[in-house]
């Protein structure tokens, strides 16, 4: 299959990316970065998590953070909620603070859904079946999450079948889209096309995206894969921010200006000003006082110098 000429890219850094975080992340620097990535020319933010700040309380800000950004025409801004009290938050302002689409997650390890949400998964597809149905009642787009969908920490390699098998449970709930995710990063470009391949049995190609982690170096062949597969839809994170908290050793999602590099490099349009994401990428990683985990991010900058 030839390549897309165009890729869509998600970038996940002000949620994914920042809801682990042991420092405390301000309002007003999580608004900042999605201003920044919008600016940039990113089309599609993940931006925050209505969940129980008990078990989140890096997303406790959330209704703040949705209601001080300035929207931009054509940009859509997506808020994970992973239960009906969480999606019934994300719209309890006026109606132009609502998220545009709202996304949930379940595993395709028995074993990583209960220990991550104290549910099987089938109780989980249970739980998101309200959700779904109020959402797309309100006319909110729905995106859902198979995290786990290549490798898991309590189980290993997870097969085809089981993603298959999840892929169908969250067709038949109503979920519009669907991420195949590489939560840890243990996959290889073999392993995420036959996750990709299970997955087409319940979706199109054009409502399937990849969400590959970094931690063995993957990242990028993973998502090379998926482009020749035909998939032109992917989350990356702003500056490589992110991890799996329940995965020893795991790392950040795929930085987004690794990706655009990439991208650009094979002549395959992005719509995203790669300058001024490396400038968002900075923001944050400075705020947060740490290296960028982009390796693109930091050669280009050093070029500048």
């Amino acid at each position: 299959m030839s390549l897309p000429s165009k890729v869509k890219l998600v970038d996940v850094g002000p949620r994914d990316g920042l809801q682990n975080e042991k420092q405390t992340v301000p309002a007003a620097v999580k608004i900042e970065l999605v201003h920044r990535l919008q600016d940039a020319g990113l089309k599609e933010i993940e931006v925050t998590s209505f969940v129980s700040p008990k078990w989140v309380p890096q997303m406790a800000d959330n209704a703040q953070v949705m209601a001080g950004i300035q929207r931009k025409p054509g940009v859509r801004y997506s808020v994970l909620t992973p239960n009906l009290q969480g999606f019934e938050a994300s719209v309890a302002a006026e109606r132009q603070f609502w998220p545009d689409e709202i996304v949930v997650f379940a595993a395709a390890s028995e074993a990583f859904s209960q220990r991550n949400i104290n549910c099987s998964i089938a109780q989980s597809i249970e739980r998101f079946r309200p959700v779904v149905e109020a959402a797309r009642a309100k006319g909110i787009y729905v995106r859902g999450a198979m995290s786990c969908a290549v490798g898991c920490p309590y189980e290993g390699d997870i097969a085809p079948e089981r993603v298959a098998m999840l892929a169908g449970m969250m067709k038949d709930i109503g979920v519009q889209h669907i991420g195949v995710a590489d939560t840890i990063g243990t996959g290889t470009p073999v392993k995420v096309q036959r996750a990709v391949e299970a997955t087409l049995r319940h979706y199109a190609i054009n409502d399937i995206s990849g969400h590959f982690h970094d931690t063995y170096g993957q990242a990028l062949a993973n998502t090379l894969t998926c482009l020749h597969m035909g998939l032109w839809q992917f989350d990356a994170s702003v500056s490589g921010l992110g991890g799996c908290p329940y995965a020893k050793g795991a790392t950040g999602n795929v930085a987004t200006e690794d990706v655009v590099y990439m991208l650009h490099g094979m002549g395959i349009e992005t719509g995203i000003d790669l300058d001024k994401l490396i400038d968002a990428g900075k923001f944050i990683s400075d705020f947060l006082q740490r290296k960028s985990g982009s390796l693109a991010a930091t050669a280009l900058f050093n070029k500048r110098a």
